[in-house]
């Protein structure tokens, strides 16, 4: 578990940031704002406010990056304990399977089973294909983060 915790931290931060470019670059092309998206994920403390706020502010921006972050390294932790730590998941074709694997069900559970007050939030700012684009990188950077990492522990 503590291989996994320390994979998942780094691959949580990598799928992070990677997925919020994504937000960014597809909130400012739906939107005409980058931190739309990241703000809406804010919805968690401040409901329907933090969808109608285009510009950044510490409340809404800060809290919703800190919020896609926690939840980010929530799913890498899970993804390394399950299979991101795994000998045969340290190839590149094999880390993307499995970490397009773990987004797609963090997709399916966020849209499914997450009561409304806690799904991501960003869905009331994007099409869905700009979200498809969202996980796509989030699992890119997922990938990439648990690649690294398990570089950096190999002999």
């Amino acid at each position: 578990m503590r291989a996994a915790l320390r994979t998942g931290l780094i691959a949580g931060a990598m799928a992070s940031v990677v997925s919020t470019f994504a937000l960014a670059l597809a909130g400012r092309r739906e939107t005409g704002s980058a931190v739309a998206p990241t703000n809406a994920i804010s919805h968690w403390l401040w409901r329907g406010e933090a969808f109608m706020v285009d510009r950044p502010t510490l409340r809404h921006t800060v809290t919703g990056y800190a919020i896609h972050h926690l939840m980010s390294t929530f799913w890498a932790v899970l993804y390394a304990w399950l299979h991101g730590n795994r000998h045969e998941a340290k190839t590149v074709p094999k880390a993307m399977a499995g970490a397009t694997v773990a987004a797609a069900v963090a997709c399916a559970i966020d849209y499914t089973v997450t009561p409304k007050r806690l799904t991501p939030g960003f869905e009331h700012r994007l099409s869905t294909g700009a979200m498809a684009l969202v996980y796509g990188a989030f699992a890119i950077g997922l990938a990439a983060g648990c690649l690294a990492a398990n570089r950096r522990s190999s002999p």
